[in-house]
């Protein structure tokens, strides 16, 4: 089948990342993202690691530059060519030593599992809501053989659960590709369209409770239960998705979902 769009470059994909990719290829490369799974993992690894840099160094890009720094005020106290040399050599080094502190901080803030998890939960799930015919990939009307498909993909026992005493029918899953192997993304919906959606990913995290984490258009609850790592994404309406979250959790803990 020919696409419908041209292919994305590497840099669009940074751009989309970024929030500075040009209105009229948005739609082209959340399309490409859809039919493309191994750049939506890179996608969401690099929006983690945003996240994580802003988190630890945001409030240095709104400090001012120290005067010590100040290439006018330096050069106009210098009294020679030989005092400005060594007063942009002594600039360049403070300079450096800071983007080199900066770095070294960078890289100690590598992404949690939390923010690793949620990232590529949350664009898949922003990817896959949006679709109309194919947003899934095996429906919720082959119940046992979803199932069954994603446990032996996942090597783990899933538990699909069923959400239609709080008005959401399954709509179906998919195949993605996660942090450590395969993931697995099962939709909902409800009576008035709207769609939630459970990232299933293997993980060697210590079980933890629920934590909430709110993006630009969605939101997402995460929790770690036996080995692996659950989210469940949705609108960014809080008490609404808690309450999806638990009945989901109620229903997978009862199940005692273990490694196969």
């Amino acid at each position: 089948m020919i696409d419908r769009y041209p292919p994305v470059t590497e840099e669009e994909l940074h751009a989309y990342v970024d929030g500075e990719l040009a209105a009229d290829r948005r739609d082209a490369v959340e399309a490409w993202l859809a039919s493309h799974p191994e750049d939506a993992a890179r996608v969401a690894q690099w929006r983690a690691q945003a996240d994580a840099i802003r988190a630890r160094f945001g409030m240095l890009a709104s400090e001012p530059v120290p005067a010590r720094l100040n290439l006018d005020k330096l050069a106009r106290g210098a009294r020679s060519w030989r005092a400005i040399a060594a007063a942009a050599v002594v600039v360049a080094f403070l300079a450096g030593g800071a983007v080199g502190w900066m770095a070294h901080g960078a890289s100690a803030a590598a992404p949690s599992r939390f923010d690793t998890f949620t990232a590529q939960a949350l664009d898949a799930h922003g990817v896959y809501v949006v679709e109309v015919r194919h947003p899934v990939e095996v429906t919720g009307s082959e119940w046992p053989h979803l199932i069954q498909w994603l446990s032996r993909r996942l090597d783990y026992e899933l538990k699909i659960p069923d959400l239609e005493s709080i008005g959401l029918k399954l709509v179906g899953g998919r195949l993605l590709p996660g942090p450590f192997g395969p993931a697995a993304l099962c939709m909902y919906e409800g009576h008035s369209g709207e769609r939630f959606t459970i990232y299933y990913a293997r993980t060697d995290s210590p079980q933890t409770a629920m934590r909430y984490r709110s993006a630009d258009r969605f939101a997402a609850v995460y929790w770690v239960e036996r080995g692996l790592a659950y989210v469940v994404s949705g609108p960014t309406d809080r008490e609404r998705l808690l309450g999806v979250s638990q009945a989901a959790y109620d229903q997978i803990d009862k199940s005692a979902a273990q490694p196969r």
